[in-house]
């Protein structure tokens, strides 16, 4: 079994989860006692936002940059950003060792696509939704992508990170986003992307009237995928 290496805390909510999904996924493939190969670099989230909030991204990437390094020394055989917004710094990230990178947007669009959709509505931070870094890797893979308007956008941008990163799950925040996702299937969306690793602890495939796909859990498939892989 390959050993992953994951760059976490941005925030440390969806880390946990990331620790969780690949164990869980590793012990159904495997059976008995077996858990996953992990080696966890925790960065402070703070130190990122501030830098993130002023579009800093030169000083993100060396935060990261450093974390990965590390993590590739400690014997890591790959490196997973467990966060969307940060990789605006994948590129960096992925030059900067010399052991494969596995972006989530690839192991999204591959989820994506073995669904039969072609087209999905993505959400996230006002950085994913509106910048081009992550919204270019799904066309590439053949993915036509769609973002709310702007009052939704922001509104989801107060939900990550004046809840969600915190580790705040209102009830009324949900039952916002799930009338946005109603919103959105009336307007002929058939699935829509979580691309925020925290939106998957607000919202689940069970209550939305459109397929979701959990970045997160997509994620952590294609780590188990790697980690297993001959």
């Amino acid at each position: 079994m390959k050993t992953i290496g994951l760059i976490g805390g941005m925030s440390w909510v969806s880390t946990v989860e990331y620790y969780r999904m690949i164990n869980q996924e590793v012990n159904r493939r495997l059976g008995r006692h077996n858990s996953a190969k992990i080696i966890l670099n925790s960065v402070n989230f703070d130190e990122i936002e501030r830098n993130m909030s002023k579009e800093r991204w030169d000083k993100t990437a060396a935060i990261l940059n450093s974390a990965a390094a590390r993590l590739m020394s400690s014997g890591a055989d790959c490196i997973l950003l467990c966060t969307n917004t940060l990789h605006m710094n994948a590129k960096d990230v992925k030059r900067s060792v010399s052991i494969p990178f596995l972006h989530i947007a690839d192991a999204v669009s591959a989820e994506v696509k073995d669904a039969g959709y072609k087209k999905a509505l993505l959400l996230g931070t006002k950085f994913t939704m509106e910048e081009n870094f992550m919204k270019d890797v799904y066309i590439h893979n053949g993915i036509e992508i769609t973002i709310p308007g702007k009052d939704e956008r922001e509104f989801i941008q107060r939900v990550i990170f004046d809840e969600l990163v915190k580790g705040i799950v209102r009830e009324e925040s949900r039952d916002m986003m799930l009338q946005m996702l109603d919103t959105q299937s009336e307007e002929g969306a058939q699935c829509a992307i979580l691309g925020c690793t925290e939106l998957g602890l607000i919202l689940k495939d069970d209550d939305s009237p459109i397929t979701l796909f959990d970045t997160t859990a997509c994620h952590c498939k294609a780590a188990v995928d790697f980690a297993l892989s001959k």
